[in-house]
């Protein structure tokens, strides 16, 4: 039996080595090495870089990231300061991590490491890309802690015109330099902003995101009356205005649907492509019926009587089955819906009625339907998708009337594919 002179653990250990920190810094370490500390180097690169970096469980970036909240933990700066410059110049370009990245991971490991941690790796990790931020495309920018948000959440604020509408803003988180296209997230009826949280900050990656709660909904004014689809398109265009955001792409679902239709029509100079979701643009005779019989039964009665009906509309059978909670969490934000406000848009949402003018939208659109869903049924979505010019259509499979909720990743896939176009 020949003897084979290479050792594999060895060899294994060392290309994982250089993969991560990068040739320069391997080159230096071992240029480095003498008969004091060889014996270490050698036993560090077989056991750490060949027997873990080397296990498949865990992609790089999630052990850069270990990596990084342990050291911090510990207070071992020199290896923290070590993986800070591998994490963001060496190896391989997938297994980097971007400064925005490894900010997450900081204020990650403050809560649970502590904040006297955080800060120190915070001062480590600043020195580090004022050195090498020009050579990796980043650039350390004075910025007052009070101008910030939480990107997942963004700013939340008020339209200065009335009827106030509450509103958050997502800005883009990549790419800081250049301007983004805004897009703008409209609710169902009985919901609010938060109904888009998921997406949201999905899209907020490369969009600025403005979600809003519509006018008798959330923290919105909820003014006296009947509203018509006319006066929640009025509020959009006052709020894309106001933003000086236009023109925007506008996703709306089922009440926010309509909004997009309407607007689309009377301001097109506002719109740049729609999304029109699990919605309709308008309601048979005895369905409308319904709508009055529902405002009739609010205002005497309240909101409490009809939000299991609501739900059962809302979301099919199997996922109330299985997704009790958030169930429960859409039935709270019906029933705390100021009842004037409610009463009002269902006004608007049962007398919507933009059929015949769909042919004058001349924007990219895209309908989404929900396979099971009854409040809106794909025959509807049908109607819109063969009445707007080059509109296309997506069938959710296994997915009701809120089906952003019910199939979040599907949804998202859809949304996705059509801003991609």
């Amino acid at each position: 039996m020949t003897f084979d002179p290479i050792r594999h653990d060895f060899e294994r250990g060392l290309k994982n080595r250089r993969e991560i920190l990068g040739d320069a810094w391997v080159d230096r370490s071992f240029d480095r090495a003498n008969n004091f500390n060889a014996e270490f180097q050698e036993l560090i690169t077989r056991f750490a870089w060949k027997e873990i970096w080397g296990r498949p469980g865990l992609d790089k970036k999630t052990r850069r990231a270990m990596v990084l909240a342990i050291t911090m933990a510990l207070g071992r700066w020199e290896e923290f300061e070590l993986h800070v410059r591998a994490g963001l110049q060496g190896g391989a370009p997938d297994t980097r991590l971007t400064p925005d990245e490894l900010k997450e991971i900081l204020i990650q490991t403050a809560i649970y490491a502590g904040v006297p941690a955080a800060n120190t790796g915070f001062s480590h990790a600043q020195a580090i890309l004022k050195e090498i931020g020009e050579e990796i495309g980043y650039a350390l920018t004075p910025t007052n802690p009070g101008d910030t948000c939480h990107p997942g959440y963004g700013h939340e604020r008020v339209t200065k015109s009335k009827p106030a509408l509450h509103y958050s803003v997502r800005p883009a988180r990549n790419n800081h330099t250049q301007q983004k296209q805004t897009i703008v997230l409209s609710h169902a009826l009985g919901c609010d902003l938060t109904m888009w949280d998921r997406l949201a900050t999905t899209l907020s990656a490369d969009f600025n995101v403005v979600s809003y709660d519509h006018r008798g909904h959330g923290s919105s004014d909820a003014p006296a009356g009947l509203y018509s689809m006319v006066d929640l398109a009025e509020d959009a265009a006052r709020l894309v205005e106001e933003l000086d955001c236009g023109p925007v792409i506008w996703i709306g679902l089922s009440m926010g649907g309509m909004v997009g239709q309407e607007l689309a029509i009377r301001r097109p100079e506002l719109i740049s492509a729609l999304v029109i979701a699990n919605s309709t643009s308008a309601y048979p005779d005895n369905v409308r019926e319904v709508w009055q019989q529902r405002i009739a039964t609010v205002q005497a009665q309240g909101i409490e009587v009809i939000a299991d009906a609501v739900m059962e509309r809302y979301f099919h059978e199997q996922f109330r089955r299985e997704r009790p909670a958030t169930v429960a969490t859409f039935r709270r934000r019906l029933i705390t819906t100021d009842a004037e406000g409610y009463v009002g848009c269902c006004n608007a949402v049962g007398t919507v009625d933009t059929t015949n003018r769909l042919d004058q939208i001349n924007v990219p659109t895209l309908v989404i339907a929900g396979e099971l869903d009854q409040g809106a049924p794909i025959s509807m979505s049908e109607t819109i998708a063969n009445a707007v010019p080059g509109a296309k259509l997506v069938i959710l499979k296994d997915a009701s009337h809120l089906a952003v909720a019910e199939q979040p990743q599907a949804f998202t896939d859809a949304v996705q594919a059509f801003l991609a176009r």
